[in-house]
């Protein structure tokens, strides 16, 4: 192919096109549909050139041109920085909103269960004779003994990272397992259940449970919301293989999957501010009404979050599913 004389007979043309991208919105009908036309016979032009007269000069120009061409007629991405706010202000807690009877359900039932297990523990001899020697009791309940210095026993920073990674790994497991039926999901809740009805039993028969639930409420107000969020999306994404509601089990799980996803990615955020509250502030020398204040404030504003926030987004439309744009196309189903 003669170069000189293929620049020539196409010059206009992509002068033309540049000067309608210079141009952008203010495109009549007929001059829009001549930059698609233009953009589409650039993109030709170039493949032509790179496949028989890759001269560089020219190639640059042409990839310049079709690149601005394709931003003209496709229009912008949104930047990145809007995405990321549009998530946190629109997405995630219009996620969390919809989601709520489940994890406020599956709260409710957390306590009542977390709380009958604590005062059996903290009532019966013989219940606490099975959980562990008296001896070993005492070291765990009494003055700095384990309960006590686990909130201090390393560095700040790398504790926060280690209490980040242990609830982030929880928090997942309910996430993901729950579309097993919801079983993994409530067998994880009542482990995390036994656990701490037993701690919160045994400082109490120790005469410590107030000093316990001093340390717990400042970090465990924010951190077992955010499980029970987990654990609730994790439930409501294993019922909608139960019953997808009407809709193809695929297209229900599809839709109810991506929102877990946006609740997840969430939760990385809240886990570790939970984190940090349990690595800075818990082992703190700060006096217990100033750590729980610390502990109710996160927990007011995290749900100040979801109930302002999330239900206005959820009232205007929001789902806490992607844009319609980047999912598939679904065919009609019959309710």
């Amino acid at each position: 192919m003669d170069l000189d004389v293929f620049v020539a007979a196409h010059h206009a043309e992509w002068d033309r096109l540049a000067e309608l991208v210079r141009r952008g919105r203010r495109l009549r009908g007929e001059e829009a549909d001549e930059l698609v036309r233009l953009y589409q016979r650039a993109s030709t032009h170039l493949s032509i050139v790179r496949s028989t007269a890759p001269d560089p000069a020219l190639l640059a120009r042409l990839s310049s041109l079709v690149a601005k061409a394709r931003a003209a007629v496709t229009g912008t991405h949104t930047p990145a920085w809007r995405e990321v706010a549009s998530f946190f202000t629109r997405r995630f807690p219009a996620a969390l909103y919809r989601s709520g009877p489940w994890w406020l359900s599956t709260a409710a039932v957390f306590v009542v269960v977390t709380g009958v297990l604590s005062a059996w523990v903290a009532g019966d001899e013989r219940v606490r004779a099975t959980i562990a020697a008296p001896e070993q009791i005492r070291a765990m309940t009494e003055p700095g003994g384990d309960y006590e210095s686990y909130y201090s026993s390393g560095p700040a920073g790398s504790f926060a990272a280690q209490v980040w990674t242990n609830n982030a790994q929880v928090a997942a497991a309910c996430l993901l397992l729950g579309v097993l039926l919801c079983v993994p999901v409530v067998l994880i809740l009542w482990l995390n259940a036994l656990n701490l009805g037993v701690g919160i039993g045994l400082m109490a028969s120790a005469g410590r449970g107030e000093f316990f639930l001093g340390l717990l409420a400042p970090h465990g107000l924010l951190e077992l919301t955010a499980v029970f969020v987990a654990a609730g999306a994790g439930l409501r994404l294993g019922w909608t293989v139960i019953d997808p509601g009407g809709r193809p089990r695929s297209v229900a799980l599809a839709e109810t999957g991506r929102a877990v996803g946006a609740i997840a990615l969430g939760l990385v955020c809240v886990l570790l501010i939970s984190g940090v509250i349990e690595a800075f502030v818990t082992p703190s020398g700060l006096p217990t009404w100033a750590r729980v204040g610390i502990g109710c404030l996160a927990e007011v504003a995290f749900l100040a979050y979801v109930f302002v926030l999330g239900r206005r987004a959820a009232h205007e439309g929001e789902t806490g599913d992607i844009a319609a744009a980047h999912t598939g196309d679904t065919l009609p189903a019959s309710g």
